[in-house]
């Protein structure tokens, strides 16, 4: 059976323990006396599965908000230099929420 590394991080060490004594591999030998933190990475590694989760970014365009981000920074530099601290603050503020929005949408 394929297992991916969030259902192996939610078993237990004895669970564990019995997938590691069905693989013929060089990192889960001693399997029977590795705690969790030593299996999972060598379960991982012996099935060819990544060894951490990966998110994903849901409900909006990842690659606009963060164009938009480089273009609101350009913004706040050019504010900066002209010396104008409400378009300046606004720039900062519009980044901040952007970041927030993209971050919240990680699931």
């Amino acid at each position: 059976m394929a297992y991916t590394y969030e259902q192996l991080s939610k078993m237990t060490v004895a669970q564990l323990r019995e997938i590691a004594h069905g693989v013929e591999h060089e990192a889960v030998k001693g399997s029977s006396t590795m705690h969790k933190e030593k299996l999972l990475p060598a379960l991982c590694l012996a099935l060819g599965i990544e060894g951490h989760v990966h998110h994903e970014v849901k409900g909006i365009d990842k690659r606009a908000v963060k164009a938009e981000i480089k273009q609101l920074k350009l913004k706040k530099d050019s504010a900066l230099q002209a010396k104008n601290h409400t378009e300046f603050k606004a720039a900062i503020r519009k980044i901040h929420d952007l970041k927030h929005k993209l971050r919240k949408s990680i699931v």
